[in-house]
């Protein structure tokens, strides 16, 4: 399933809800990565032209922040933590693992599952820990990992 891309009359919208206000532009992002899961390039002209921004300006913002997508996410979203608590805690070998079992790299889709990383679920206690749409799990081993993915999969 690919996400939807967000309409002019719908960006349009949003902005207008945040006032227009360039500074509000973090925000406006926001609300429309939850609306579609991603910024589309035609999005990222209009905000500049609406907000009387730099399409540099942005595409800056759309870029540095690892939550705001340039590609349509898949039906599940799977975020691994990269943090030092988690890497202490076989965090990069589940990464590795992860990308072998899904076939994806980080910040790609295969089969409807993105992959992505992340740098603090705020759950160092139990780490490594997982993000799979919008749920963390701790303590995830390699066949753990295996069984919450087998769990969404199976769902479609």
């Amino acid at each position: 399933m690919v996400a939807p891309r967000i309409d002019r009359e719908t960006t349009n919208e949003i902005v207008r809800q945040f006032g227009s206000k360039p500074e509000m532009l973090v925000q406006i992002l926001q609300a429309i990565v939850m609306r579609s899961g991603w910024v589309s390039e035609e999005t990222i002209r209009q905000l500049a032209d609406e907000l009387n921004l730099s399409r540099a300006d942005v595409f800056g913002v759309v870029t540095y922040y690892h939550d705001f997508r340039r590609e349509p996410p898949g039906e599940h979203i799977v975020k691994i933590c990269q943090a030092e608590a988690c890497q202490a805690m076989g965090g990069r070998e589940l990464t590795d693992h992860a990308r072998r079992s899904l076939g994806a790299g980080l910040h790609e889709t295969k089969d409807d599952v993105t992959l992505e990383p992340v740098y603090c679920l705020g759950n160092c206690a139990c780490a490594p820990a997982v993000m799979i749409d919008g749920k963390t799990h701790g303590r995830v081993t390699q066949l753990r990992f295996d069984e919450l993915v087998g769990a969404i999969k199976e769902r479609r």
